[in-house]
């Protein structure tokens, strides 16, 4: 009877680790598998990844181009007008704490509304920041918006 006191792993699937350095009759004395002379026969002989032989590396042959703002880019969780009618009733205060509750953002950071699909409740909502459109649509719903001030935007002017 199979038990775990007297489980064995597959004949074949364990190997015997390679011994290096054990003398001349083991197959894998004096030089220990690593050929005779060059960079890799001694330890610490290894190469940096990219190292091609003395030649220029194909990343520093490569011409730089482009730009990347990804360090100063603000990222923001957007949800659209049509999901603030179908979650929301009417004249409803929405702000990015009723909308983490109602899971239409994923945390508790900047949110954008935008613009897509009708509107026909009024809402107040607040936000960091709105598509041109959909602050047009609350308002002719007869909503309001509010816009929160970004805490980090003033550290960044100092």
């Amino acid at each position: 009877m199979a038990s775990l006191g007297n489980l064995t792993p597959k004949y074949g699937s364990k190997h015997k680790r390679k011994r290096l350095g054990t003398g001349q009759g083991s197959g894998h004395g004096q030089t220990s598998t690593r050929g005779q002379k060059g960079q890799g026969s001694t330890s610490g002989g290894t190469k940096r990844s990219g190292f091609q032989g003395g030649q220029t590396t194909l990343m520093r042959r490569i011409p730089k181009s482009g730009f990347n703002n990804s360090k100063f880019r603000k990222e923001y969780q957007w949800v659209n007008i049509s999901s603030l009618e179908k979650y929301f009733p009417a004249g409803a205060d929405i702000n990015p704490e009723e909308l983490l509750k109602r899971r239409l953002i994923k945390c508790a950071c900047r949110v954008k509304i935008l613009g897509d699909g009708e509107l026909k409740k009024a809402f107040n909502v607040t936000a960091h920041a709105f598509s041109k459109g959909a602050a047009e649509r609350i308002a002719k719903a007869g909503g309001k918006t509010a816009l929160i001030e970004d805490k980090t935007a003033e550290t960044d002017k100092k």
